[in-house]
């Protein structure tokens, strides 16, 4: 599809006027009637905002001409993990647990190795076999090829270490000490817990990015902690297999 099909498309499904998209982008009516007939296209800037209206990449916006992976961790990038910038706009150099708000969530490759092994790793692709792959694909990335021009310093792993040191001093009773903290993004992690009223409610946002992790109870194998945290807060919960029956043992403030 060309840009003009695409920005009719997404407009029509959000049930928007070309009047409604011109004030949302700052355009006349006439700018967005003349880019769905083919006659312009938006300029960058603009690009950016129909990038926020819609939700989706610039690069989909344009037709998809380039096949975009995170340049962190090698991920193939597509609208739904795009990382975002503090202000909302997309970085389409990252997918959401790489960079978030900002912020790189990994200054230690072996770590994001470590991390991308559980997730790649099946009987076709041993362990041994992605842990060699990543060794020799990651350090070939624009994040770590520039990776000390991009160091914070470590303030990152230091704000880690300390979001560690508060967690484990909860004493959880069953729950192992705490060693790491990964980037989780709130759709794969936003459990429903049940009301005593018997409705269900879900605590954080789906489209955000949280450091967390789980750990498998030794009170009870068959159940795990699940760890979340950010700046403002800390969240633990209990769940059986693949995410049932969860319950929230704590949410703290920071």
């Amino acid at each position: 599809m060309q840009t003009k099909e695409i920005i009719y498309e997404l407009r029509t499904k959000k049930g928007m006027s070309q009047d409604a998209l011109a004030e949302k982008v700052f355009v006349t009516r006439q700018a967005v009637s003349r880019w769905e007939n083919g006659e312009t296209v938006p300029n960058t800037e603009t690009l950016k905002l129909l990038s926020q209206v819609f939700d989706v990449s610039i690069n989909t916006l344009l037709g998809a001409p380039a096949k975009l992976i995170c340049q962190c961790c090698g991920m193939p990038l597509d609208d739904a993990i795009i990382s975002t910038e503090k202000d909302g706009s997309r970085n389409e150099q990252y997918c959401k647990w790489c960079y978030a708000d900002g912020t790189y969530m990994y200054h230690d490759m072996d770590d994001l190795i470590e991390v991308c092994v559980k997730n790649m790793a099946s009987d076709a692709h041993p362990v041994d076999a992605v842990r060699a792959y990543l060794k020799d694909m990651l350090p070939t990335l624009d994040y770590w090829k520039n990776h000390s021009e991009l160091s914070d310093g470590g303030a990152f792993e230091e704000f880690k270490q300390k979001l560690i040191g508060e967690i484990n001093a909860l004493q959880i009773a069953g729950m192992p000490k705490l060693e790491k903290l990964n980037a989780l993004v709130g759709s794969y992690v936003n459990l429903a817990y049940t009301l005593p009223n018997g409705s269900k409610v879900k605590f954080i946002d789906d489209h955000a990015t949280y450091l967390g992790n789980q750990l498998t109870s030794e009170a009870d194998a068959s159940r795990c902690f699940g760890i979340l945290a950010n700046m403002e807060f800390i969240m633990i919960c209990t769940y059986g297999e693949n995410g049932a029956d969860p319950e929230l043992l704590l949410y703290k403030k920071r």
